[in-house]
């Protein structure tokens, strides 16, 4: 187990606390240690919910195991009725709650609690945190929802968007909007927003929108055997998908699919000399399932990117990401080791990463610049403006995110290029104060004291082997003077063939051989 670093998906159980937290009236009763109880942190800091999620634990330590950890959990599930008054209740076990082998859903069917108790069966050692709230969401929908009456106008469920999922909020009230305009009311939204007794009504609705399939497609198919129910298969991400998401709604509801894409700004800058620039980008997708698939889509059909590396964390969608991958030409990485994805992105030596927070961090290591499609995220990918992925508005923020590291990628290589030009050069003052103004004497442009050159470092020395590499400093200029998303590369085939030659510096000539020697 990977107790050490930040994963990809935590345990099931985290998966069952992201749909109790995204409902309300729902608690979840959870048999866990002290060192299981961690939402908190999760859901208050990470997703900066203003209040606690609904989860109790046990927290049993050490010394309960050898006495009566049942009744721990009856009183648990007592105090959290009493003191909360859910409409229903979830319970279930923790990765090391599993290992001393109560049953919480047969504790809990035992003491006649006056509201609907689900058990959650969600083994941790051989699952993850998307199976927990799929298989949750199941569960919930399994128990509450019935066959019922459809509604008098055309309606839709919208499922899959929970607590910590990837601008599920905005997603949900962007996909409510294109709904309406096409004369589709929402019925129920669930797990996010829904109550236990909002779940009952969900077989009024005449399908269902599956979101985010990692949450809710068990849950889907369910419904479709058992309440007529059919579900969208297209997820409305980037503007061709959006527009067949439409026309799916049509062919469901027999509705005219209104297309009203005058938000769009995207199509009218593809057509612009600016995005000239940006065409044939290598990029790296690695993501949720349903966030890759919309991303490669997006990058090679919609920006002109070629898609050099593509990859998922959920195994559950292996077959897919592979499927995808053979498509387009490109080996899929299906993996939840952040090393393996690091290897595969240096491999393909990508100018951008379209990827998680853990790639966010990758790219920094890599200096290649990432803009982030998929959870795991951290709270800077919780923004307080409304953000969508799904929709026209949420094409106008893809374009934004994934266009804006690189054209600024390219601002900033510009200026270090022409650095030694009048109008840049270091000691021009600044351009609001007359335009080349010199700087005082002795002093930079923030009129601080150059440091004194006995405290500069020495030549960068990089390992190779048991030998040491050595930058000389007309190397390392001429390095700084190559694009940020290829420099990492130009580095690593100096290095290489310098050490391949017996040398221990590199001067400017050896950057230039180097060049010479691999175009050949």
């Amino acid at each position: 187990m990977k107790l050490t670093v930040w994963t990809y998906e935590g345990p099931p159980h985290v998966g069952a606390m992201r749909v109790a937290t995204g409902m309300k009236g729902l608690h979840y009763v959870l048999h866990a240690p002290q060192g299981d109880t961690y939402a908190d942190l999760l859901f208050t800091m990470i997703e900066r919910r203003n209040h606690r999620p609904p989860v109790t634990y046990t927290t049993f330590q050490a010394r309960d195991l050898g006495a009566d950890t049942a009744g721990l959990f009856k009183d648990a599930c007592r105090q959290a009725y009493e003191r909360f008054k859910p409409e229903a209740l979830i319970v279930g076990a923790s990765c090391t709650a599993e290992l001393i082998q109560d049953d919480p859903g047969g504790l809990a069917e035992t003491m006649g609690l006056p509201v609907p108790v689900i058990a959650l069966d969600l083994p941790s050692y051989s699952r993850k945190e998307n199976f927990g709230t799929d298989e949750t969401f199941y569960q919930l929908v399994r128990a509450l929802a019935k066959p019922m009456e459809r509604t008098a106008r055309p309606t839709a469920n919208i499922i899959g968007p929970t607590g910590l999922g990837f601008r599920h909020r905005d997603d949900v009230e962007e996909l409510t909007g294109l709904l309406s305009e096409m004369g589709v009311d929402v019925n129920v939204v669930a797990p996010m927003g829904a109550t236990p007794t909002d779940l009952t009504r969900l077989g009024a609705a005449h399908f269902n929108v599956l979101l985010y399939p990692e949450h809710a497609e068990t849950a889907a198919r369910y419904m479709e055997k058992e309440l007529g129910q059919p579900f969208t298969k297209i997820v409305p991400i980037g503007v061709n998908a959006t527009r067949e998401f439409l026309a799916e709604v049509g062919e469901i509801t027999g509705l005219d699919p209104k297309v009203d894409e005058t938000r769009l700004r995207q199509p009218w800058w593809s057509k612009s000399v600016d995005s000239t620039y940006l065409t044939g980008k290598r990029v790296f997708v690695f993501g949720d399932a349903t966030h890759v698939k919309a991303s490669v889509r997006i990058a090679r059909e919609e920006m002109g990117f070629e898609v050099v590396g593509l990859g998922c964390y959920n195994r559950e969608f292996a077959r897919d990401i592979r499927a995808l991958g053979k498509e387009i030409g490109v080996a899929a990485l299906v993996s939840d080791d952040y090393l393996e994805v690091e290897k595969a992105i240096e491999d393909a030596s990508p100018e951008m990463i379209l990827g998680t927070q853990m790639e966010r961090h990758i790219g920094k290591r890599l200096g290649i610049p990432c803009a982030v499609i998929s959870a795991p995220v951290h709270v800077q990918d919780f923004p307080a403006r409304y953000s969508p992925q799904v929709g026209f508005e949420g094409a106008n923020v893809i374009f934004d995110t994934w266009i804006h590291p690189l054209v600024m990628g390219l601002e900033e290589h510009l200026l270090a290029m022409f650095r030694e030009d009048f109008e840049f050069h270091d000691e021009a003052g600044p351009s609001h104060h007359g335009g080349h103004a010199p700087r005082p004497e002795g002093r930079d442009q923030a009129g601080v004291q150059p440091p004194d050159p006995r405290d500069i470092e020495e030549p960068k020395k990089e390992a190779l082997g048991s030998d040491v590499m050595v930058w000389l400093a007309d190397a390392e200029k001429e390095l700084k003077k190559i694009p940020f998303f290829v420099r990492g590369k130009a580095k690593r085939n100096t290095e290489k063939y310098a050490a391949e030659k017996g040398m221990t510096q590199i001067s400017k000539d050896t950057l230039y051989e180097a060049k010479a020697h691999y175009a050949r």
